[in-house]
Order: structure tokens, then sequence, then C-alpha cells
């Protein structure tokens, strides 16, 4: 308990400022049974700007994952019994769990490992290191900056010409802290695993690799833990949503035109610095490119462009549907994790203005495309236990050892 208190003093020191805190906040999961109730929910959704949809809206039958502040508690308990609405409190004390992970932040003594979530300037520290472990076969790129300025940092893992490009994409979500922990988990064991199937997909492909997309949220969710934006100001408020900033069919479905909404879109398309330089870095690398994998949190999910209004899938649509199925049967072999495999508006909900989909819609050669929500399914959501770090990274790789050994095997 003691460690507990101290706990915000020793944050505060270490970033400049106390970080807000998130006592007594708790996750409602709430199911949808009819159009009726689904339609509710959007109401609430409207009505109630206090309310952070960790699970958003989808269809009947889907749950949503909604945190509320104390001061709503009682308010929001008689808008769900007046619609007659099936809820449960899925997480009682979201300041708990964000305490837990606290006390596991990296020491300054500490190399850098997967057994806790580190910050920005440790994630570059390792990443700028690389080059000089493995000489070679390692180079930083820089994929673009940031409105605060800083670089979006990546590194280039090759070990002979001529390979296939991969790209990796982590963090554009700022609060989805096992993204980062999971692009760089799966780096390290580019380079250093001794599993034969590894080793072969490994050397088969080159990597672009870019574990933070969205650097100045991610520092910032050392302020606030569910921060998930970028951090220019549009008005009183900061930041837009840069999964739903980028051109491709923008504004066409699933983001808001509301500055201060988790998912507001931007004030056009590319109107973020991090999107529009990102976009520029991938192009000019896209005739090498064969794959762009991301990676998010919370759902346990294998999801497949398009995800805007309309219903539009790649023109290889059952190839991506086969591999992703069989790579979900291999991740599931080693915890008994189960992912639902499929197009992003049957899985999730509709969703444009993605970097997956502007990847695949531009760059119509791109083979392969999917974005993984990764553990779990909403007993901790955004803020997985660091304990669990390794074992999502070790299954997600096996499913991406899948998914390279199958498409060349095609």
């Amino acid at each position: 308990m003691q460690h507990l208190l101290l706990l915000p003093l020793v944050i505060a020191l270490t970033f400049g400022q106390p970080p807000l805190r998130y006592d007594n906040f708790q996750v409602h999961r709430l199911l949808p049974q009819n159009t009726e109730q689904l339609q509710a929910i959007h109401q609430i959704q409207q009505s109630y700007h206090e309310l952070n949809f960790w699970k958003d809206i989808s269809k009947v039958g889907e749950h949503v994952d909604i945190m509320v502040p104390p001061n709503l508690k009682h308010r929001f308990k008689d808008v769900v019994h007046f619609y007659n609405l099936s809820t449960e409190i899925f997480v009682e004390n979201v300041q708990e769990l964000i305490d837990r992970e606290s006390l596991l932040y990296t020491k300054p003594e500490e190399g850098f490992n997967w057994r806790n979530y580190h910050s920005l300037d440790k994630i570059y520290q390792w990443m700028k290191s690389l080059p000089q472990l493995y000489p070679g076969r390692v180079s930083t790129i820089v994929g673009g900056k940031s409105y605060e300025g800083r670089q979006i940092l990546g590194v280039k893992i090759s070990f002979k010409p001529g390979n296939k490009g991969v790209f990796l994409e982590g963090g554009i979500h700022a609060r989805e802290w096992i993204a980062p922990a999971t692009v760089t988990y799966i780096a390290n064991q580019l380079l250093t695993s001794n599993d034969s199937n590894v080793r072969a997909v490994a050397e088969s492909r080159d990597w672009y690799v870019f574990p933070v997309f969205n650097p100045d949220g991610y520092v910032y969710t050392r302020t606030d833990r569910m921060w998930r934006r970028t951090r220019k100001p549009y008005g009183s408020c900061y930041g837009a949503d840069p999964n739903r900033n980028w051109g491709y069919h923008w504004m066409n479905g699933g983001a808001s035109s509301t500055p201060c909404r988790d998912t507001f879109a931007g004030s056009s398309a590319f109107s973020e610095i991090e999107t529009k330089s990102l976009s520029k870095f991938i192009s000019s690398i896209a005739d090498k490119l064969d794959a762009y994998i991301g990676f998010h949190s919370y759902s346990q999910l294998l999801l497949i462009p398009f995800g805007h209004a309309g219903r539009e899938v790649p023109s290889n649509n059952k190839e991506l549907l086969r591999i992703g199925r069989n790579a979900a049967r291999v991740l599931a072999k080693r915890y008994g994790t189960k992912y639902t495999v499929g197009n992003i508006p049957e899985v999730i909900y509709v969703a444009s203005g993605g970097s997956s989909d502007w990847v695949l819609g531009t760059h119509r050669h791109i083979r392969l495309a999917y974005t993984y929500e990764l553990r779990d399914t909403g007993r901790h959501g955004f803020i997985l236990p660091p304990e669990q770090i390794i074992p999502t990274g070790e299954e997600t790789l096996d499913s991406i050892v899948s998914i390279f050994q199958q498409a060349d095997a095609s």
C-alpha cells in the first residue's frame, strides 16, 4: 500500500506534472439485444460526452464497453435501466489497474526488456542501439514527424538484398501500450530467435518496423493513461484520431467531426502531420512492400480492410480470410487465446480513414494487409498487465510466421 501512495509523486517528478487519476471510474459492458437498444446506446453516446467508449458501438449482439466517471455513476445506472439494457461491470476501478501497471515502470538502471512497458525515450534508445548490435542488418529510419516535433522512428531489418518488404505499425492509438511492446518484441525475435521457422521468415523479408506511430500521444499517456489521439490543438480540445485521418474514404462512416470526440477524424484528410508525413514515407517505399500489418488493442481480432461504409473488400479477400483464419488457429495453439478473423465492419464496426485502408486502397499491389486487435477481451482492456507482454508477443509472432509461410506456399 505504501508503494501505491508514493507512486503519483514518483511519476509527477519523472514526467513534470501529476498524472490524471481515474479513481472509481468503472467500465461497464452493455449488450444491445435489438435495434432499439442499439439506437439507445447511440443516444447515450451523443448525450454524455464524459463517457469514454473503450469498445465502440457495432451491431445487435455485440457488446459495448463504456468507461463511466464516478459523477455519472447513478445517472448512467438510471439510463441503462430506462432502456432495459443488459449490463455488467467489467472493471470496478480503473485507477487500480493503472496503479498495478505503473509499479512495473522501467527502473533507470534496467536495460530494455519485455517485463514492463517503456517510455518513448527508452524505446528510441533501444532502437538506436540496434545498428551497432547488428551491423549490416539494421538501420534506423525516420518515417515522419509529430506535431510537437518528435521523430517517428523506425528500423529497417534486412538480411539480404532483393527481399519483399513488410511494414509493421504500432502505437497509432496512444493508450494501447501493448502494441508498441509487441512490435518491439517481434523485431527483437526477428533478429535473435533460433527457431528455424522464425529464422526462415525473418530472413526472407525486409522489415520496416515502427513501434510508435503517435509519439506525442504516447508521451502524454504518462500524464493521462487513457489518451488516444494526437496532440494538435483544436480550439479547447486536443488531437485527432490518427487512425481516422488517412485519405482513403475519409469520414465515410465510424468517425466523428466533433473535435473533443475520441474518433474525431481531423479537420481534413491528413490534417495531422503524423499521418501526412508517414503517408509520404510509405509511398516512397511502397514499391518494395508486399505486406502491411498494424497492431492495436483490445478484443483479440485479426482484421482485414476495408473499414469504411460501403462493403468494399480487397480483390484477394478470400485469400486474406483463408490465411488469417489459419493464422488465428496457429496463434491459439500456444496459450489458447482465441481470435476472430474477418473484414473490419463485419467483425468490429465501421471505421473509415484508417491506415491499413489507405495503404491497400492507394497501393493496390500490396498483397497482405491485416490489423491485430491484441489481448484481452475486456477484463483489463487498454491496461493489459505487463506480465502479458511476452505471452502476447510469442503467440502473435507464431501467427505472423504462419501468415508468411502460407503466403509463400500459395
